[in-house]
């Protein structure tokens, strides 16, 4: 789901950019005001966690690859506002340092992976637990928001050749199948079975972290 350099035009990068800013600004803002002594050690190995996850890449049809994100799973443990700042982290070291997502389309991965995705994952987890439980809750919302996530990105690809000539050439009717497919075929189950797996143990062996402070809209605590 990494959009490489040269693939979007100027103006969708700077546009991506803009809109990113206020989002890593209420989500630093909150981290500061929210996460106390037990929540920040957390935050840092779920960063990790995002990173590790999102270098194991598999091709698929259509010449595209796919991978886990881990955003909804961080949502769950300390809040959508949290994963932003993870998955941001992530995404940053992958892109300066391991060449995994271009640094001038660091705003629209952010945009889809550190943003829609955990917002889209957690609300629908939200939406769900009451009557479904923890552990399929998690699974649902991991499959749901990474496939939200992969259709952002292809939107985001296939509007260039409209808006930005020279750039990405393929348009919404090849980037969106292309993108959907790879991503409700494999990327979605594996974040769903490993979601699930991961909120399983934690709901079993380690309760307490699914306690910790979320910062999430609405959450007051």
């Amino acid at each position: 789901m990494h959009i490489p350099d040269g693939y979007l035009g100027p103006a969708t990068c700077a546009v991506m950019f803009a809109v990113m800013i206020p989002v890593w600004y209420f989500a630093f803002k909150r981290a500061g005001e929210k996460l106390g002594p037990k929540e920040v050690p957390m935050l840092a190995v779920l960063s990790a966690v995002s990173f590790l996850v999102m270098m194991f890449n598999w091709p698929v049809p259509d010449g595209t690859t796919a991978h886990m994100v881990g955003g909804t799973l961080i949502a769950i443990i300390l809040g959508p506002w949290a994963a932003v700042i993870a998955v941001t982290v992530a995404l940053v070291i992958q892109a300066f340092f391991f060449g995994d997502g271009g640094i001038t389309a660091l705003g629209a991965n952010c945009f889809n992976m550190a943003f829609v995705l955990p917002f889209a994952g957690y609300y629908i987890y939200r939406a769900l637990e009451g009557r479904m439980g923890k552990i399929a809750s998690s699974a649902i919302a991991a499959y749901i928001a990474i496939n939200i996530a992969a259709i952002f990105a292809a939107i985001e690809f296939g509007v260039q050749p409209y808006i930005a000539p020279g750039y990405c050439p393929y348009g919404l009717n090849l980037s969106i199948p292309a993108m959907s497919l790879a991503h409700l075929a494999t990327a979605g189950p594996v974040a769903a079975v490993v979601t699930a797996a991961v909120v399983g143990y934690l709901e079993k062996s380690r309760p307490d972290l699914l306690e910790l402070k979320k910062i999430a809209p609405g959450v007051t605590e």
